[in-house]
């Protein structure tokens, strides 16, 4: 199964994923994560179980499909792809992170309900932007140069954190102000995957 439903071709697939997390998302407004069933969901998209285990595993896969999904989805929207040397790529990454982070944290009480699964949301969208940046890195390189993988993951976490610190901020500053920031702490890391910077980065020798 792809991780993001938006690379399926198939219409009838993706029509039926879109009534699955479509019934899952309204549903998490009325009831907390822990308290809604398989078959609550299959009520409310008013398709079969068997039908839900077609495309599903479980209720928490549905949960990462649905977040990793729409957030590949503003990033497609927007047309951002990095490709490993466009700092304006990486700026509008995170501005999406920055969006999408803000669209859920709409709705206390809805936002209170959930936060026992906040680590789920967060494993979810940090992976969408780990495939973004991965792709965008050099395949090839040698020791100390750390793998594309190593380097997207640490990313991918740095712009997480960042946007999640900025988003509970009281009274934060607008995106477009806060993206210039997190880009100065995400930029070291993305320029790992240059041997010459590893190599300009070599650690101290001890005294």
């Amino acid at each position: 199964m792809p991780v993001s439903d938006c690379e399926v071709r198939d219409p009838r697939i993706r029509r039926t994923r879109q009534l699955l997390q479509a019934a899952l998302r309204n549903l998490m407004q009325k009831k907390s994560f822990d308290e809604i069933s398989v078959q609550d969901i299959t009520d409310e998209a008013t398709v079969n179980r068997a039908t839900f285990y077609d495309h599903y595993t479980d209720k928490f896969a549905l949960l990462d499909a649905m977040v990793a999904g729409g957030f590949h989805r503003m990033l497609d929207e927007r047309k951002v792809k990095y490709d490993g040397t466009c700092t304006s790529a990486a700026s509008a990454i995170i501005l999406a992170a920055c969006d999408y982070l803000s669209e859920c944290h709409k709705g206390q009480a809805a936002c209170q309900r959930q936060s026992a699964f906040e680590p789920l949301i967060e494993a979810a969208i940090t992976s969408a932007i780990r495939r973004v940046l991965v792709g965008g890195l050099p395949k090839e390189g040698r020791l100390p140069v750390p793998s594309p993988e190593m380097i997207a993951t640490t990313a991918s976490w740095a712009i997480y954190g960042a946007v999640k610190a900025w988003c509970t901020t009281p009274e934060r500053c607008p995106a477009e102000d806060i993206v210039p920031v997190i880009l100065q702490l995400i930029v070291p890391i993305l320029k790992a995957s240059d041997p010459s910077h590893a190599q300009a980065s070599e650690p101290l020798e001890r005294a």
